[in-house]
């Protein structure tokens, strides 16, 4: 579905100071649908067919039945058919009138805002709902209205939606998490029984109406920044570490002048606890992660210490690969330690790897010199811990076999190669060395680093393997592709 911003441009000719207002509006008007208890929907004059008003955008309320149980938005509606919205357009003030609906012929109440920007109007809010039942309204609903009523005509004069929001505009309380009118002192002149929930979390038990939050031993400083800044301010206050609450206070002005407040007050200890509780499972899963990074280095100085004992040459060199192996599942680790979550940038295991092997294994005598191109993205562990040791197997094989001793003078040059494309990672280790023996296939290869190759890529990995001359040059191409998994 195209945004508001997307109609906006197509339907209404709009540019980008003025769709950044209509976004703010929308961004806000959840908490305006709950206190009309209807459906709000937000019209623009169609600027490629005239007489018509393109439906930029409809939210529904929470605290009564929507109205409109189709989505209507980017649909064109005739004026003759919103005369109340067109009116507006006209007149650039705000008016009442009814509509039919189309599917059932009820009677439709509608109150048509200007929705203005710098003296000019540029879309009109109308407020919906069907004509009201003979019953006499609770104080709440009185309440919740007149309030409505205060901030439409805010909206009327332009003083709102705010210029500068709140960044954490996402977390603000909707009014069903608990209301408070304050009047222009911050004196409190209503509290929805939500509300009252709230204050008692935080410690007030005496009735607050008459009385600032400060005089209720609650910081009131969300309301003197919202009145003194005149736009949206959201705190959370802590009484304990087991009580959250959230402050959202909206300054209501007129002509100029802040002559009130709504602030909606919402409990989140259960989620802060959870919070907490993630923060703890996170801070000991990376500690493990640290912990058995170590554990794997005590076990490769151990190794060591054993190899220097050894008296034969192939034994100390089975040794020394075990222990490479080892320092390649022990770098995941060490990066899982400082990541959040369980999933790892590749590239950062790939470098510390090269390093390794190009400082372990490169003599003077035959130097190599090793680069890397391109980035394979995020990995889960349980990919990059096997993609790991297999890279390491395969930079230790270049080392070994493509260049031999006395073959040539000039450095080797290794290229290891990362991508992704969609859920497949690439990795190619790419040498300018001697190359392949004719009669090579890597499906009859029988030392052991190309065995573990084999074995984690296809039947760990699932993943596939080649191994060839390169083409029109010496040495040797080798491409892995290896499926990553969706969560």
């Amino acid at each position: 579905m195209a945004s508001i911003a997307d109609l906006a441009r197509e339907h209404c000719a709009l540019d980008g100071p003025r769709i950044v207002h209509l976004q703010r509006l929308v961004r806000s008007w959840g908490l305006l649908a709950d206190l009309s208890f209807s459906d709000l929907m937000l019209f623009g004059r169609s600027d490629p067919h005239p007489g018509n008003l393109a439906l930029l955008g409809h939210v529904r309320p929470t605290t009564a039945q929507t109205i409109y149980r189709a989505d209507l938005v980017g649909a064109l509606f005739a004026e003759a058919d919103r005369p109340v919205a067109a009116q507006v357009f006209d007149r650039k003030r705000i008016a009442e009138g009814q509509i039919e609906l189309v599917d059932s012929g009820e009677s439709v109440r509608v109150v048509a805002i200007p929705v203005r920007w710098r003296g000019e109007v540029i879309a009109v809010l109308t407020r919906e709902s069907l004509l009201p039942l003979a019953r006499p309204m609770s104080e709440l609903e009185r309440t919740y209205l007149k309030v409505f009523d205060r901030f439409a005509r805010m909206i009327e004069a332009g003083a709102y939606p705010f210029e500068r929001d709140p960044d954490d505009q996402y977390k603000a309380p909707r009014v069903g998490d608990g209301v408070l009118v304050l009047d222009a002192l911050g004196r409190v002149e209503y509290n929805s029984p939500n509300a009252v929930s709230a204050l008692h979390r935080l410690g007030v038990h005496d009735n607050a109406e008459g009385f600032t939050l400060g005089d209720l031993g609650v910081d009131d400083g969300v309301v003197r920044s919202a009145y003194s800044l005149r736009t949206h301010v959201i705190v959370e206050i802590e009484r304990r570490p087991d009580v959250t609450v959230v402050l959202s206070c909206i300054p209501l002005v007129d002509r100029g002048t802040v002559s009130g407040g709504l602030v909606l007050a919402r409990d989140i200890s259960e989620l802060r606890r959870r919070d907490r509780l993630l923060l703890s499972k996170d801070a000991t899963i990376r500690e493990i992660h640290h912990r058995v990074k170590n554990n794997l280095q005590t076990v490769s100085s151990l190794l060591r210490l054993q190899s220097r004992r050894l008296e034969s040459p192939e034994a100390r060199a089975a040794v020394e690969e075990s222990v490479r192996r080892i320092a390649s599942i022990a770098v995941v680790h060490e990066t899982l330690a400082h990541a959040v979550g369980d999933e790892v940038p590749f590239i950062d295991v790939v470098r510390p790897l090269v390093r390794m092997v190009e400082e372990g294994l490169s003599s003077p005598d035959q130097p190599i010199h090793f680069s890397i191109i391109g980035d394979a993205g995020v990995l889960p562990a349980h990919v990059a811990t096997p993609l790991a040791v297999v890279l390491t197997e395969l930079l230790q094989n270049v080392v070994e076999h493509a260049y031999p001793t006395g073959h040539e003078t000039k450095p080797g040059q290794v290229l290891v190669e990362l991508g992704r494309d969609g859920a497949t990672v690439r990795v190619r280790v790419v040498d300018d060395g001697v190359g392949l023996p004719s009669d090579f296939a890597i499906g009859s290869a029988t030392g052991l680093g190309l065995t573990i190759v084999r074995t984690f890529v296809e039947s760990d990995l699932g993943g596939t393997i080649e191994m060839r001359p390169r083409a029109g040059a010496t040495g040797t191409y080798c491409e892995l592709l290896v499926p990553v998994p969706s969560e």
